[in-house]
């Protein structure tokens, strides 16, 4: 009989895995990326709020199943979003200042989870809206530039089952963000880009608020033991 791996042993393999792919990264010729991250962290210390179209590829390693999605992102510091998936199904995920909602139109369901899921320096959202320390939280090298973009090769130092290795492609002439690509711990991709991007752009009030629709279930997951989703993905 097969035990299930502890939340110890899970970490320690993750750990593992990261030490080695850094030995690697290490091994290949890159560029330091101080500069880069130096010049990225000061451009969006300096933005308040950012919106953008999005699209994201999701690429299940295991099956090769792939799915396109598209939507539209907004963005206010410290950290309240609104992640409105558009195609092929509508979601809407808006990030409050008390809770998370991931809203699911077709299912007649709103999800209620605690706002510390996406408050790690590490999450998802924090990384592809610039609000991640990236000298601080994870080892970083710059690339070859991809079309004309810099690409940074990210691992966490302290990785977790839902990003294990990243890679950012920069904007070289405004220090922006426009692709992210986040790995988790069994292989499967989350590649997400970003169009017209616009920071401090106008952005109300009540895009960051939700009310769940009359006659919408509600599943409340902020008590304690309650399962946790992978938001953004």
């Amino acid at each position: 009989m097969i035990r299930p791996l502890s939340i110890r042993a899970f970490s320690r393999m993750l750990g593992l895995g990261v030490a080695c792919a850094a030995m690697l990264l290490s091994a290949v010729p890159a560029r330091a990326a101080g500069e880069l991250t130096n010049r990225l962290q000061q451009r969006y210390d300096a933005t308040t709020t950012l919106k953008a179209d999005f699209t994201q590829v999701l690429l299940h390693r295991e099956s090769g199943a792939k799915e396109t999605r598209q939507g539209t992102l907004q963005f206010r510091k410290p950290l309240l979003v609104r992640w409105e998936t558009k195609a092929p199904h509508a979601e809407l995920l808006v990030v409050t200042a008390n809770e998370i909602w991931n809203y699911l139109p077709d299912e007649e369901v709103a999800y209620k989870y605690p706002v510390e899921l996406v408050q790690d320096s590490r999450s998802i959202i924090k990384v592809i809206t610039g609000q991640a320390r990236l000298e601080q939280d994870f080892d970083v090298a710059e690339e070859a530039d991809d079309n004309g973009m810099a690409r940074l090769h990210m691992y966490p130092k302290e990785p977790t089952p839902q990003l294990t290795e990243a890679f950012l492609w920069v904007d070289p002439n405004t220090n922006l963000i426009r692709r992210a690509k986040i790995i988790d711990f069994y292989g499967n991709e989350n590649d997400i880009t970003l169009n017209g991007l616009a920071t401090d752009a106008g952005v109300q009030d009540s895009a960051f608020r939700f009310a769940p629709p009359k006659g919408v279930d509600v599943e409340d997951r902020t008590r304690q033991g309650s399962p946790e989703k992978q938001l953004f993905n």
